[in-house]
């Protein structure tokens, strides 16, 4: 498919692959009408019945199920692929023949749908350890199966701290386009929107932790002066931040407290994903809390997306906000803090902040 064909239509199709409750759709949908194109989503599939529920109530369309029960013969042509796959270990590796290497894995079912319907572009998702697994292996192995389909493709990993979110999140895309055009990525180093910007107000009381929880984080954590999300890892050390850290799907339910006394609501966490108020929550609390914590960044796959329109259409977009190209400091006062910082991309990120 050229680039004429997209603006001669004024429409990009695209198919939404593990597609959750519709971050990917989000991205796209905003970044396709940016270049005067209306976005048409012709296929979308997600196991998930409560994330089928929520993509239908936002979107107005249930998913279709079990991607590995539907023939590519049946996926609809489409320009771009979006694809926020689960990672699954690698059945078979080095035995070189092709996409057939990963079949007993989830990617299979990408890599056959790109071989039969062959679309100008795709971008993918995934956690940042799919880099390093299996030694480096396992992503060599889909690098070089893209390759093969004809596909030049490239990858990087990216945060959500860098591209406006309050959340450290770390993800890998891999973007890849069947034109043999440089790839271009964005920059990041957006303005962090605050944790103020970002928590209700006059929160129902169920979200509290219990007396004995707050008692017990407050021993060993002293209360902050500012908004604050405290994280507590595994070994049972606190840290109190100025963003969240990342949001996860199979997480304790008291993993993740503001100020150390509260979780975070659904509306909460889904705005920590850069989703639009607009969307709809139709799920109980508990699936809204394993939904967002399973769903993909939006903030960040608009600025990706906006990147792979640009190499396809060697122009880059109107709208201000994805042009992530410019080098600007969070929105929070720096001189709040005074513990040790950590330095990323020309910017420093905060690793802890002053307490009272």
């Amino acid at each position: 498919m050229t680039t004429t064909s997209y603006q001669s239509r004024n429409q990009v199709r695209f198919i939404d692959l593990f597609c959750g409750i519709g971050g990917f759709r989000h991205a796209i949908t905003h970044v396709a009408r940016s270049y005067g194109l209306e976005p048409t989503c012709v296929f979308s599939s997600d196991i998930d019945k409560a994330c089928q529920e929520a993509y239908s109530s936002n979107f107005g369309e249930i998913p279709h199920g079990d991607i590995t029960k539907i023939k590519e013969d049946d996926v609809p042509a489409h320009d771009v692929l979006l694809a926020g796959f689960p990672c699954q270990p690698f059945s078979i590796i080095g035995q070189m023949r092709g996409f057939e290497d990963t079949r007993g894995t989830l990617f299979f079912d990408i890599a056959r749908i790109l071989s039969e319907k062959k679309p100008a572009a795709f971008v993918l998702e995934n956690v940042k350890l799919l880099a390093g697994h299996d030694k480096g292996q396992t992503l060599l192995k889909i690098m070089q199966t893209l390759a093969d389909l004809g596909y030049k493709a490239e990858y990087k990993v990216f945060n959500a701290l860098d591209f406006g979110l309050p959340q450290k999140r770390e993800r890998i895309w891999i973007v890849g386009m069947r034109a043999d055009k440089p790839i271009h990525w964005p920059e990041g180093a957006l303005p962090m929107k605050p944790l103020s910007a970002v928590l209700e107000k006059n929160v129902p009381s169920k979200f509290y932790a219990s007396e004995h929880i707050r008692n017990k984080r407050l021993s060993r954590m002293k209360p902050t002066k500012e908004t604050t999300i405290w994280h507590e890892n595994k070994a049972g050390n606190i840290s109190a931040l100025p963003y969240s850290c990342a949001l996860r799907a199979g997480a304790s339910y008291n993993y993740l407290l503001v100020n150390g006394e509260r979780r975070l609501t659904p509306r909460e966490m889904l705005r920590l994903q850069g989703f639009p108020d607009s969307h709809k929550i139709v799920s109980s609390d508990s699936q809204t809390r394993k939904q967002a914590g399973n769903s993909l960044p939006v903030n960040v796959a608009k600025a990706v997306i906006a990147s792979l329109f640009e190499s396809l259409f060697g122009v880059p977009t109107v709208d201000e906000n994805l042009a992530c190209d410019k080098q600007l400091s969070l929105l929070e006062p720096k001189s709040i803090y005074n513990e040790r910082t950590e330095t990323k991309k020309r910017r420093k990120i905060q690793a802890s902040v002053s307490t009272k």
